[in-house]
């Protein structure tokens, strides 16, 4: 059972690969998880709320805070994890590919980062991460991905300017910036010549950002930053 002191963690993009990772680091952290995504399915455990819906639509943001006040009465920390990245030539994007990633990677990450902060605000503190991706960084000709660097690296600028916005009122912002890790958005006929792209020659783990994100959860001092793990991408080639 939660009580109403214990912490807890809203989590987007939480039915698979590094959000569902990220789901259980919270729980063995002691914290009680609100989960949400289009295809969450109820977890067989009374610590994890599920809240099924599109993170593109604003409505389902306002469903997820309110259930996890509802049944958990606060929110401690969120993290942003829901993401779509779509590669193509700049000229060969449609609108619909526009929609579908500034959808998801920014009015996912607006709605439902304001409604939390507010929240943390009236507690007096908390913590906010976002999911960004090593390419903003460091652009590959190899991976022409111009949507991913104007959402995700909208958000790893809004990450600084809300870091600093709040860092007097005990909120905290920081980013994940990831490289190219098996997840199911990487078909496995593709892991080896995506691995080849890399300074270390090899993709990423989902636990290696789940471990970012817990390390980022457990540094007090550290807000604002951009938490590269990328085997080096982000460095150069």
């Amino acid at each position: 059972m939660s009580t109403r002191h214990q912490k807890v963690a809203v989590i987007t993009g939480a039915s698979q690969g590094i959000g569902a990772g990220i789901v259980e680091a919270y729980r063995k952290l002691g914290y009680a998880v609100v989960a949400t995504s289009r295809t969450i399915v109820p977890f067989d455990d009374r610590g994890i709320l599920t809240v099924q819906g599109d993170i593109a639509d604003p409505a389902t943001a306002e469903r997820v805070i309110a259930a996890g006040v509802e049944r958990f009465g606060r929110v401690d920390t969120l993290v942003n994890n829901a993401g779509i990245f779509v590669a193509k030539p700049f000229t060969d994007y449609t609108l619909d590919d526009y929609g579908a990633v500034t959808g998801v990677n920014l009015t996912g990450f607006f709605r439902i980062t304001q409604l939390a902060i507010a929240r943390m605000l009236t507690q007096g503190g908390g913590h906010v991460v976002n999911v960004t991706a090593s390419v903003v960084d460091h652009a590959d000709s190899r991976v022409p991905s111009a949507l991913a660097s104007l959402t995700k690296g909208g958000l790893q600028s809004a990450t600084k300017g809300l870091a600093v916005e709040y860092a007097t009122r005990g909120i905290r912002v920081n980013a994940v910036a990831p490289g190219l890790i098996k997840t199911p958005m990487h078909a496995e006929e593709t892991h080896e010549a995506l691995a080849a792209m890399n300074p270390m020659h090899r993709m990423g783990e989902p636990s290696d950002i789940v471990d970012a994100v817990v390390y980022l959860e457990n540094a007090p001092f550290v807000t604002g930053e951009i938490l590269h793990v990328d085997g080096g991408n982000s460095a150069g080639h």
